[in-house]
């Protein structure tokens, strides 16, 4: 710890967690990602974290939230039958001199126990949730010395797999363990995938069960907790309103074909129109990709990840242009149908420097939004005064709002335990909810994108503004009860 931790630990009130499980658990796993930083060592091995390790969660003025990391239980078996034997289970466990390395199991568990009975206010104990409570003996073991340490415990579910929409089931499952009334209450509180509006909910489950004299605290500490993520909250709407506002007035001139290409067109079928237009279609989806793979990089960031996102690119985009064309006197019969086939036709080879096409959330999903977008196909003709451009149209813009959000809900549910960004699936009911949210703010969106021709800072706090609230919207409907 640095001496300005070590010096407010002194002056305030610190309150106490130790994270506690079976050896190999995960324990470190998740404690990297609650602190949102490499701590310790991870592998998938007995007894890594060999001694108590302690870690400022959040600090604010003289008052600091502490987490433990501790050594995991070992031989559980062979532990109860020596705290049995004695009339201070306890007390004569941790006045035991045990080999470190010859008796590690028992070593370990002491260090454990150790510092859960000198430092805790609240012990989180975390299971294998994909295991079966009652097949799994060595629970009922370390929860009977829980039960003797005596302090109150929350129970974390561990190793649930990919979000989804319901673990009612899981958390009924578990909730039976220990003596009676032992568990104060049952969390899914996953290592790899989890969010922080779940944290908050630990957060404000531990404040009741601690000493009274700490509970002021406490509500400060969840207080600056919940400013510290909702601040990284905002950011991340506006990394994404920058790169939805940018994809909004975005617009590619296409090359006029001039006298020879239209005469060409209307003689012999050679449309140099389609090629013009077929390369600024390129150049579009081009820079979407890119500003898609820069903006994931910025939310990766923001939530304290390694790691970089892909450079994938898109692979269909003619469907999702609407070409604004100025038509010139005489030239309307002419030009009828002249960038028809360049629109349905266009097989747009993005394959640039080696990229290829990867079927992940993200740009899986935004392709999935492309195939979604049949209003947007063929081309709208219109007087303009700079010429003939191609730009997204305001179908394929909405659908971009959707993945927008659903990349910030990877990133925001990827634990920092599971080590450097990897693009993945997005659990199936995301979607929904936010295509839902979204819909319901259908009008202030195609609003923004119908007014957009620059990108000037009002239009950006505008849409900023938006998808806040829209995303907090989001979260509470994944997440009943947690927004309030």
């Amino acid at each position: 710890m640095t001496e300005k931790v070590t010096e407010a630990l002194d002056a305030g009130t610190t309150v106490n967690l130790s994270l506690i499980s079976h050896t190999n658990a995960g324990k470190t796993t998740l404690a990297r990602t609650l602190l949102g930083r490499d701590i310790g060592e991870v592998r998938d091995a007995a007894h890594v974290t060999d001694l108590a390790s302690g870690h400022v969660l959040v600090q604010t003025g003289e008052d600091t939230l502490m987490l433990w990391d501790t050594p995991g239980f070992g031989d559980t078996a062979r532990l109860l039958q020596r705290l049995r034997m004695s009339g201070n289970p306890i007390g004569w466990f941790l006045n035991q001199v045990w080999d470190r390395w010859r008796e590690r199991p028992l070593w370990s568990s002491q260090q454990a126990v150790k510092n859960a009975r000198e430092h805790a206010d609240v012990i989180l104990y975390m299971v294998n949730a994909s295991e079966d409570p009652a097949a799994t003996s060595y629970v009922a073991l370390e929860m009977e010395v829980l039960q003797w340490i005596g302090k109150p415990v929350v129970l974390l579910l561990n190793q649930l797999g990919p979000p989804r929409e319901d673990v009612s089931g899981e958390v009924a499952r578990w909730s039976d363990i220990g003596a009676s009334g032992q568990v104060a209450a049952t969390l899914p509180l996953d290592a790899f995938a989890r969010v922080w509006v779940q944290e908050g909910e630990l957060l404000e489950a531990v404040e009741p069960l601690l000493p009274p004299e700490k509970r002021d605290a406490m509500v400060r500490l969840r207080e600056r907790w919940h400013e510290l993520n909702r601040e990284r909250f905002d950011k991340s709407m506006q990394v994404l309103a920058h790169y939805l506002l940018r994809a909004a007035c975005d617009r590619e001139p296409v090359e006029d074909a001039g006298w020879q290409g239209k005469l060409a067109t209307a003689v012999a079928g050679r449309d140099k129109g389609d090629a013009a237009a077929g390369k600024a279609m390129k150049a579009l989806g081009l820079r979407l990709a890119e500003t898609t793979a820069i903006s994931t990089d910025e939310l990766i960031a923001l939530h304290n990840l390694s790691g970089r996102a892909a450079r994938k690119v898109l692979d269909r985009v003619a469907q999702d242009y609407a070409h604004n064309e100025r038509i010139t006197e005489g030239a309307v019969g002419a030009l009828g149908g002249l960038f028809t086939g360049a629109v349905s036709g266009l097989g747009a080879d993005l394959m640039a420097g080696g990229m290829t096409l990867g079927g992940g959330m993200i740009v899986g999903g935004i392709l999935g939004a492309l195939g979604a977008t049949a209003a947007a196909r063929g081309i709208n003709m219109a007087r303009g005064e700079d010429g003939n451009t191609v730009s997204w149209a305001q179908d394929f813009f909405a659908r971009l709002v959707v993945t927008s959000l659903l990349r910030y809900l990877a990133v925001a549910h990827y634990g920092r335990g599971r080590g450097d960004w990897d693009e993945g699936e997005h659990p199936p009911h995301w979607q929904g909810v936010v295509e839902t949210a979204v819909a319901q703010r259908s009008a202030a969106f195609a609003e923004i994108r119908k007014g957009c021709r620059n990108e000037d800072a009002a239009m950006q706090a505008s849409l900023s503004a938006l998808l806040r609230e829209t995303g907090l919207d989001v979260l509470a409907r994944l997440y009943p009860g947690s927004m309030t």
